[in-house]
């Protein structure tokens, strides 16, 4: 689990980065309903990378990877949507959400089961 507490690191570092560049380095560049999507990303970004390492710690087995993926498919598909304007990535965002929701209902069910 050491591995992906390690990601989530990386995650949260590259999500701050995110914002950063989002709030300094797009502001004058995106419209502000494009800049909106791409700061909803690095939003969701950080909080999965905490929830990532959270589930580390707690020794969710399939959890991290759950947020990892989700991490890709919801907030790359923000980012990449707001930084080139294709729509149809937006068809992905859903993809990643659902698998943002499958990693919290995992690791409650996995605090559930250490719990009994």
């Amino acid at each position: 689990m050491r591995l992906w507490l390690g990601i989530a690191a990386v995650n949260g570092a590259l999500a701050v980065a995110a914002g950063a560049f989002g709030a300094h380095g797009l502001k004058a560049m995106l419209s502000p309903d494009m800049l909106a999507v791409f700061e909803a990303g690095a939003r969701y970004h950080m909080v999965h990378a905490l929830a990532m390492a959270i589930a580390a710690l707690a020794g969710a087995r399939w959890t991290p990877g759950l947020f990892l993926g989700g991490i890709v498919l919801f907030c790359g598909s923000l980012y990449l949507l707001a930084l080139s304007g294709v729509t149809w990535l937006g068809a992905v965002t859903p993809a990643g959400g659902v698998l943002l929701i499958a990693g919290w209902i995992c690791l409650a069910l996995s605090s559930f089961r250490k719990a009994s």
